[in-house]
């Protein structure tokens, strides 16, 4: 399956967003014209490692309510290694429409059978674990988005596989480490 590219027509800077460094920096700027383009409602978004709330924060702007899940201890792929959950819950106190849950992705999937407007995947870079996830999230959601498609293949070919086998598209966002985004 060829993977599209995505060329926004719009940049727009969010309301509120958290001053902290963030590989995610720059892709807020795409959400509304994803959602404007893709026909996604703003209802309810789920996210896949909230790591210290960036991406969270982000998506508080556009939708009713944001589901962040995460184990709050960083992986291999990350810097910050030791439980944060409790100052990542502090950090986004001030957002109601954010509820986090400090779980794994395997048991939040295994009980959660909710359709989602929008569901981001960016969690351990490794194919098995983006793809079991990122399909859930496609089979659960209007759009997925996959960030790190440029930095990781493994995260790339998830994306393409988990749209594949959803029955969906898949775009890319090649800036900012790279966004797959799976519509359809």
């Amino acid at each position: 399956m060829p993977i599209k590219p995505f060329i926004p027509e719009k940049l727009v800077p969010a309301a509120q967003s958290l001053d902290i460094y963030s590989a995610w920096r720059g892709l807020e700027l795409t959400i509304p014209d994803i959602l404007s383009r893709f026909g996604v409602a703003t209802g309810s978004c789920i996210e896949f490692g909230v790591e210290f709330g960036y991406s969270t924060v982000a998506f508080s702007n556009y939708f009713d309510k944001v589901v962040g899940i995460d184990l709050f201890v960083g992986d291999i792929n990350t810097d910050h290694k030791g439980d944060h959950f409790r100052e990542t819950r502090a950090r986004l106190s001030a957002f109601p429409n954010i509820e986090l849950h400090k779980t794994s992705y395997q048991d939040w999937i295994a009980s959660d059978d909710s359709y989602y407007d929008l569901a981001h995947v960016d969690i351990v870079h490794t194919y098995r674990d983006t793809f079991k996830c990122g399909l859930w999230a496609a089979q659960h959601s209007t759009c997925t988005l996959f960030h790190d498609t440029e930095s990781f293949v493994d995260v790339r070919n998830a994306a393409i596989d988990a749209a594949r086998c959803a029955g969906k598209e898949v775009f890319n966002y090649p800036q900012h480490y790279g966004l797959g985004i799976v519509v359809g």
